[in-house]
This record gives structure tokens, C-alpha cells and sequence, in this order.
């Protein structure tokens, strides 16, 4: 028995199936104890869109640290703080023309979601919440409220409740008019289901198996908040900060939420960190009416600051648009023909390949363990987990993504042999 297995609880999980020992990174790569070297295909479940250790942040935070900046401050007034508020105004929302008030929340996502639904029901006086079927919004009670994996809701005894599951345009319902139905449901006086205080929603369900929502899709539910008084709340944690190339994901649809939760590659750095952003006129809170101890991660500010200036300078939304359009063509080219059977999804820097149909989750778990033998680390998501979800950091080189692709390609090979 190692350590971990003796020490550690039993609920953790990444390890399981990525069973090494890491202690070093650089960019997109992962160094294992053991000597081997491992592609990074994952980036912290989307917290290191700019790499492991990039240059430009880590000396920002070496020079901070060096001069003994403020580690730890609450929701003091610091320095770094002003910095991150001031250059976070100009490179994103002053160039967007959005007008959001920024909250800083816990050190995760769940925490920012949290507060989000905690204000919505605040600000409209009603409790009920509209979330998605396939939708996943984090692990603490309310988030878990919101969640639709009932094998993760599976901790929870009778804790969760005021929410309303909407169907997501995916599978059969991508024929059917889930807005629509949405209207109907809340303009029936005997559909059993009250006008709630607001709907939260992903861009692109990234959990839920990598599932796009369509442009016009995105562009009717803000149109059914306005029209409805609902609040509009989208969940940017995993598919924001470039993800899907531009910084926002919802900026596809010309749509803007009336709040808006970031948490992951915010810092840049991987440090924790979760924002949520306020229309002004929602920010109703009274002083410290949800606060908590590590909102001021100093390091954090530092970090997001620095990945800010660093996505001014080098273009990285263009990079991004490049490097989409290889992983499109690989996996439309390499991987869909394989078998009919298959379907690939997928937008900017992240991609799913659905093998539901196609030898379902057993299939999948052998196509990314076999990834690992062959030094690449992929994750699966999705309905059982058969989605093999594509995550890697958007400074990724064009090489090191080939290698990567080619990798998943062997994988493939070889399980289909056996």
C-alpha cells in the first residue's frame, strides 16, 4: 500500500486514473517521478489555459513574492487587487462594452455559483431556479442543487430543492423546441412549476459530454429571461477565459447575462480563484452579506493580471482559432471515420469524441488509459463518462497538440485490435 492509499481518503479521483507520481510541469507537458513525460490533454480540468509554469506569469509572481507583497488580505483595499480590478476592466469589459460589477467569492467555482443563486433569490424575492438537464455547476449543496449527475447528487439526503430541470437542446431533444416547452411550462398556470428567480446555464456543457448550445438557442433564452423577469446566469468556469476563443463563451451569441460566474484559468497561474460578475443594478448585497476568508488571494490577482497582459500581447484568441481548426480536422478526418457510430463535438480548445454508441463507457475508460500508457492525459465526461473530453492548454504548440492527436489516434488502433 503507498501512501496516498493509506493516508489519503477514499474520495479521491483524478489519481485512479492517471496513476503517477507528477512533480513537474512546463507548458503542456507533466513529468512523472518515474522519468516519463506525459502530454497534457486535461490542463487541470480547464484551470491552466495558459500552460503549467508560463514564463511571463510566473516571473510576475516571483517578482511580487520576492518584494513580500501581501499574501493573504481578506477584502482589504491592496494593491494587487487594483491592478487585477483595473487591467481586468480594460482588456475584458471596457473593450466589450459590459458593465458588471465585480464580486470576489471563495477560492473555488461552487463558490461564485453559490452566490449567484444566493442574490438571484435575493434580487427577485422568489426561490425556485431553472437549471439543465447535462448541466454540472460544482459540489457544494446549492451547486449540487443545480447539478443534473444524479450519481454526484448521490451524497445529498433531501437537501436539494427549488430547482426545475429544463431540457438541454442535445440527443432527441436537439428536435424538439426546448424553449418552447420552457415557455409553455412557465405560462400554464397548471404546469405545477413557479416562475423562478433566475436560470443558469453553460455555453457549452462541458461535463455533461461536450455538448455546444446553439447560437440562436442562446439568443432565445435571454429574449425568455427579458420577457419572463427572470435572471440570466451563465456559468463561464470551465468554457470562459479563451476556451472557446473569445474571452467569454457566450460572445458567439451577442448576449449578455445578467450575471456571469468565472473561476479556473482566471488566475492563470492555477491558483484558486471565482468571480462573479454583477449587472450594477442587481448588486443589492449589504456589507459582508456572503464573504469568506480566502477571497483575497493576492497571488491569484497577481497571476490573472499578468495572463491578462499576456493575452493582450500575444494574440492568444487567433492562436486559439488556429488550433481549433486542427483539432476539427483531425478528429472529422482520423476519428469519425472510424465508425458512424461516433460523434464528435466540439468548439475552440475543446473537443468530445461520443462513443456512447460506439463500445459505450468500458470502451472509452480503455481508449484514455490506453492514452496514458502512451503518455497522453485525456479525461472522459459525459452521460457514464463515454465522452473522451479534449482539454488542452490554449498555448499549447501545434507540434505537441500533433503528438497529442496522434496519440489518441493509436489508442484507438490498438483497442479496436483487441
Amino acid at each position: 500500500m503507498n501512501t496516498f492509499e493509506k493516508y489519503e481518503s477514499n474520495v479521491r479521483s483524478y489519481c485512479r486514473s492517471f496513476p503517477a507520481i507528477f512533480h513537474r510541469a512546463k507548458g503542456s507537458i507533466i513529468y512523472a517521478e518515474s522519468g516519463l513525460e506525459y502530454i497534457d490533454f486535461f490542463a487541470g480540468a480547464g484551470a491552466l489555459n495558459y500552460g503549467h509554469n508560463h514564463d511571463y506569469i510566473k516571473e510576475k509572481v516571483i517578482s511580487y513574492l520576492d518584494a513580500d507583497g501581501i499574501a493573504h488580505g481578506l477584502d482589504m483595499y491592496t494593491s494587487a487587487k487594483e491592478k487585477f480590478l483595473a487591467k481586468f476592466n480594460e482588456v475584458v469589459l471596457s473593450t466589450k462594452h459590459l458593465d458588471y460589477r465585480i464580486q470576489f467569492c471563495g477560492s473555488t467555482g461552487t463558490n461564485a455559483v453559490e452566490a449567484a443563486l444566493k442574490l438571484a433569490r435575493k434580487v427577485k424575492k422568489r426561490p425556485g431556479i431553472f437549471s439543465f438537464m447535462g448541466a454540472y455547476h460544482g459540489m457544494t449543496l446549492g451547486s449540487l442543487s443545480i447539478t443534473a449527475n444524479t450519481g454526484i447528487r448521490g451524497g445529498t439526503i433531501g437537501t436539494l430543492s427549488n430547482v426545475t430541470f429544463m431540457p438541454y437542446p442535445y440527443g432527441f431533444m436537439e428536435s424538439f423546441d426546448t424553449i418552447k416547452y420552457i415557455e409553455s411550462v412557465l405560462n400554464d398556470v397548471s404546469s405545477g412549476i413557479e416562475k423562478p428567480a433566475a436560470i443558469i446555464f453553460e455555453t457549452v456543457q462541458a461535463e455533461g459530454g461536450v455538448v455546444v448550445a446553439p447560437t440562436e438557442w442562446m439568443q432565445r433564452l435571454r429574449k425568455l429571461c427579458d420577457e419572463n423577469d427572470i435572471l440570466l446566469i451563465c456559468d463561464d468556469i470551465q468554457v470562459g477565459c479563451g476556451r472557446t476563443g473569445s474571452f467569454f463563451s457566450f460572445e458567439r451569441a451577442d448576449i449578455v447575462p445578467d450575471m456571469v460566474v468565472l473561476s479556473k484559468s482566471i488566475s492563470g497561474y492555477g491558483f484558486p480563484m471565482s468571480l462573479l460578475l454583477i449587472k450594477p443594478e442587481l448588486d443589492i448585497w449589504e456589507p459582508g452579506e456572503h464573504n469568506g476568508t480566502f477571497r483575497g488571494n493576492q497571488l491569484a490577482f497577481v497571476g490573472a493580471t499578468a495572463a491578462l497582459e499576456y493575452r493582450q500581447s500575444s494574440n492568444l484568441e487567433l492562436h486559439v482559432k488556429d488550433k481549433e481548426l486542427l483539432l476539427k480536422n483531425f478528429l472529422i478526418q482520423q476519428i469519425a471515420p472510424i465508425s458512424e457510430k461516433i460523434a464528435i463535438r466540439g468548439i475552440g480548445m475543446i473537443w468530445g469524441i461520443d462513443v456512447q454508441n460506439f463500445g459505450g463507457k468500458s470502451f472509452a475508460k480503455s481508449i484514455t488509459s490506453r492514452c496514458f500508457e502512451l503518455g497522453l492525459i485525456v479525461e472522459r465526461a459525459g452521460r457514464n463518462d463515454t465522452v473522451i473530453k479534449i482539454l488542452p492548454p490554449l498555448v499549447i504548440d501545434m507540434s505537441t497538440l500533433k503528438k497529442g492527436c496522434s496519440i489518441i489516434k493509436k489508442a484507438f488502433n490498438d483497442c479496436m485490435s483487441h
